[in-house]
């Protein structure tokens, strides 16, 4: 055995070789999605860059907007832009499969040049059991990893904590700093009802004060008109 072996060295080489970087693949995938699950379920204290950022990012757009309509869309983007490094985890899982499908491959050329040269079927069986074993332990690596589930289990974390407890905390804090603010604008004695129709006021007349008056409206049209003709 070890001797047919060593007479198609080079061919059992580059399939090990093509196996052993399809399972790496998957390890890293599953590692990393085990690592960002584990992080989730203290988002107020990770420190992960890459969920940080996820943080920072969502702070940003409430602040921009009074509400995310969709925040499992703003998840799912977040989950097709993980890395490492500079490689996406999309790629890596295809370049994962296609490595093993290589290894394949390369095991059927070496049978079928065996075949050529009139080997027996002793000499070409190593092809058909590397093969064998390789995709057996490719697929049961991949069902033990259950890359699938921790996608799904890493994105119900974060939409959980986007909207339940940071979304909540933005909008305490948003709130809290309103009635700071009608607190050094509210003249004594002044009830909250009050205060609020006082504000509601403000900010109509904060709009209304900005918007254009008719004949100004017609002015900057006019001077529009000119300046592109």
């Amino acid at each position: 055995m070890l001797t047919i072996l060593f007479r198609h060295k080079y061919f059992m080489i580059a399939i090990l070789a093509l196996l052993s970087c399809s399972i790496l693949c998957q390890l890293l995938i599953g590692v990393l999605y085990h690592k960002l699950i584990r992080e989730t379920e203290n988002m107020s204290s990770t420190k992960n860059k890459s969920l940080q950022k996820l943080k920072l990012k969502f702070t940003s757009c409430r602040q921009l907007h009074e509400s995310i309509p969709n925040v499992s869309v703003f998840v799912d983007k977040y989950l097709h832009q993980i890395r490492i490094g500079r490689v996406s985890l999309s790629f890596l899982k295809h370049l994962s499969g296609q490595l093993t499908l290589l290894a394949v491959l390369v095991a059927g050329i070496g049978a079928c040049l065996g075949i050529i040269h009139g080997e027996s079927f002793l000499m070409i069986a190593p092809f058909y059991l590397i093969s064998f074993f390789g995709l057996y332990l490719y697929f049961a690596v991949t069902s033990l990893l259950d890359i699938p589930g921790k996608i799904s289990i890493l994105r119900t974390n974060l939409v959980d904590y986007l909207e339940n407890h940071l979304a909540g905390r933005l909008d305490q804090t948003q709130l809290d700093m309103r009635l700071v603010g009608m607190e050094t604008t509210t003249k004594p004695g002044t009830d909250m009802a009050t205060a609020l129709k006082d504000n509601a006021e403000k900010e109509s007349h904060t709009k209304n004060s900005l918007a254009f008056t008719p004949s100004e409206a017609e002015e900057l049209e006019l001077l529009l008109r000119e300046f592109l003709v």
